[in-house]
């Protein structure tokens, strides 16, 4: 009996999806429109109601996506809600472009002039001896 709410999360996970992306806001909400009207099946949806943060739109038996929009640290969340379609959201989101991040490593340079102090030399080595070296100066040679 313990999958009664289990399985209530699972559908509450694919019936709000949530991006980000680099496109502005208002041109997310236009895609929207674009890629939910031009499908001439059952998955095509309407605009019914819209402002500036949302697209809400009716598709095959009343069945409502709702696409939302807000800024996000110099990109735009895009938030899709739906009972049925919750397919083509994903497929609208994979139209998307994504958000450029830097490489874990380039956040991590230090800011500022290379430490003072003289700089290795070409010729210096700083690797260790082969194994066959170690062992000829312990005596342990053929």
């Amino acid at each position: 009996m313990g999958d009664g709410i289990d399985g209530m999360n699972r559908q509450l996970d694919s019936t709000l999806q949530e991006t980000t992306t680099a496109l502005p806001p208002d041109e997310v909400l236009r895609a929207a429109k674009r890629f939910f009207t031009r499908h001439n099946s059952i998955y095509a949806a309407f605009p019914e109601r819209e402002g500036p943060t949302f697209v809400a739109m009716r598709g095959q038996g009343g069945e409502e996506v709702i696409i939302g929009v807000a800024p996000a640290d110099g990109a735009t969340r895009v938030t899709g809600s739906t009972y049925l379609f919750d397919q083509q959201v994903a497929r609208f989101f994979a139209t998307l472009p994504m958000v450029e991040t830097p490489p874990p490593h380039a956040a991590a340079a230090p800011a500022g002039p290379p430490p003072a102090g003289p700089a290795p030399s070409s010729g210096a080595s700083t690797v260790a001896p082969a194994a066959g070296a170690q062992a000829a100066s312990s005596g342990g040679g053929a």
